[in-house]
């Protein structure tokens, strides 16, 4: 593999080259870390963006789990009773569908190695569509975001499900203390890269909050948008009708 860039990712034409970098070299402890530094809050708001997609209304249908990782949110689908569905689970970083691809088993989850800026769908294919932290890495938001309008059917929901500021200043000097010092030392130390738990907190900073990203999935074409704070506003659920 080549070697690390020496920075974290900016905004421009290599930011996505970075990023499916940063996500393959840190894949083999990416679930420790999501699950330590989350405190395991984080298997709840999975949970919680699952509830939100409307799949009961089609349990038999066809899912799309974008940015998948390893696969924590496509297993949350695939998991409940009643599904009896398939889950479509793409990422371009192949090494981050390889190191979760153990957790499958039988499910009816089918990994697909692909760029959520460029879908490798046909037009109006799935029942739902949601996204776990992913939306935030993308290169080009509105074009993600885009691209995931078109491939789900009409009257379908996408949820996206994604780390924000807290508007509580309490709750938010707490948060950037975690977010900007101990988060990236634990991430160093036990990931072994010196700087993609930098990157993080980076992304975030720079990530639109609720209102505006709501705004965006109106530009593309989303109906009936919304979104609810989680855990003191730390994170965030979107949610749009195609």
């Amino acid at each position: 593999m080549r070697s690390s860039p020496e920075s974290a990712p900016r905004d421009g034409p290599e930011r996505g080259e970075q990023v499916k970098q940063i996500f393959s070299e840190i894949a083999p402890r990416y679930d420790l870390l999501n699950h330590l530094l989350s405190l395991n809050i984080d298997r709840v708001w999975r949970r919680r963006a699952v509830d939100r997609l409307e799949w009961k209304a089609e349990p038999s249908g066809m899912f799309l789990d974008a940015c998948t990782g390893t696969f924590d949110l496509a297993l949350e689908l695939s998991s409940r009773p009643d599904f009896r569905g398939q889950v479509l689970a793409a990422d371009f970083a192949f090494p981050m569908l390889a190191e979760g691809a153990g957790k499958v088993g039988a499910k009816p989850i089918w990994p697909v190695c692909g760029d959520s800026l460029i879908l490798p769908f046909p037009d109006k294919i799935f029942d739902g569509a949601m996204v776990g932290f992913g939306v935030r890495n993308l290169s080009d938001l509105e074009c993600g975001l885009r691209d995931l309008h078109r491939v789900i059917k009409k009257d379908k929901l996408l949820v996206v499900l994604d780390f924000t500021l807290p508007h509580n200043p309490v709750v938010r000097m707490a948060y950037l203390l975690y977010f900007r010092h101990i988060l990236p030392f634990v991430g160093r130390i036990i990931s072994g890269h010196p700087w993609a738990y930098r990157y993080l907190p980076e992304s975030v900073d720079t990530f639109p909050p609720p209102h505006e990203l709501g705004a965006l999935f109106n530009k593309v074409g989303f109906q009936e948008v919304g979104w609810t704070l989680l855990t003191g506003g730390i994170a965030t659920i979107h949610w749009g009708r195609a």
